[in-house]
């Protein structure tokens, strides 16, 4: 989902510099200090996901782990998110300083939706082991799959926006995201009930710092 560098209007980056500025402010604040090893860690996470890219157009289809960001950090993935995409931007060459602001804004409101999906579902607002996987596996699924879908749509819109002319590869990019969207949601069910028999602290209702 990075937006390359030099495609984007002057108003919507300023925009999404304004937007990821401000998220990542309230991320901060939301973080307490004795989370910023699991923060830091899934930060690592993120800029190791999407290191294998396919490109398309002005952006690029790569694994994001937004969902798991979601569940399991809550507003400070916003923060994690950022300094990732920052790591990514200067060591990688993905996305760009200028477009960081936007890159930052799409993740971060992706990484919040699969949070707020997942709070909607009885098996994440539970603490207590629950009778079956299922319902966990089902908020989790909906969790990644939410994430990608509404960060291809702000991706797309964000295109849109931009020029008229980009509107055939905006509905490209997010045309290509939905098989992502699937394999997202398997991939962040996976990884939560595995975390859930492991470190069932991080995973309960209680998660999201």
């Amino acid at each position: 989902m990075h937006i390359s560098e030099g495609v984007l209007s002057a108003p919507v980056v300023a925009a999404g510099w304004g937007a990821a500025i401000a998220g990542i402010s309230v991320g901060l604040k939301k973080t307490p200090v004795q989370k910023l090893p699991e923060t830091a860690l899934v930060s690592a996470v993120l800029f190791l996901a999407s290191l294998v890219h396919v490109p398309l157009g002005p952006s690029s289809i790569h694994l994001t782990m937004l969902g798991l960001a979601g569940i399991l950090l809550g507003w400070s993935a916003v923060p994690a998110l950022f300094i990732a995409l920052l790591l990514q931007a200067m060591l990688c060459q993905f996305g760009g300083m200028l477009s960081l602001g936007i890159n930052t804004t799409v993740m971060g409101t992706a990484a919040l939706s699969a949070f707020g999906v997942r709070r909607l579902f009885p098996a994440g607002k539970s603490p207590r082991p629950l009778p079956a996987d299922g319902a966990e596996s089902a908020a989790a699924f909906a969790a990644g799959f939410t994430a990608v879908i509404t960060g291809s749509a702000l991706v797309t819109l964000s295109l849109f926006l931009s020029s008229k002319d980009l509107f055939s590869t905006a509905a490209l990019m997010f045309a290509a995201n939905l098989p992502l969207a699937v394999v997202e949601g398997i991939i962040t069910a996976f990884c939560v009930l595995f975390l859930r028999r492991l470190l069932p602290q991080y995973v309960s209702g209680q998660t999201g710092i």
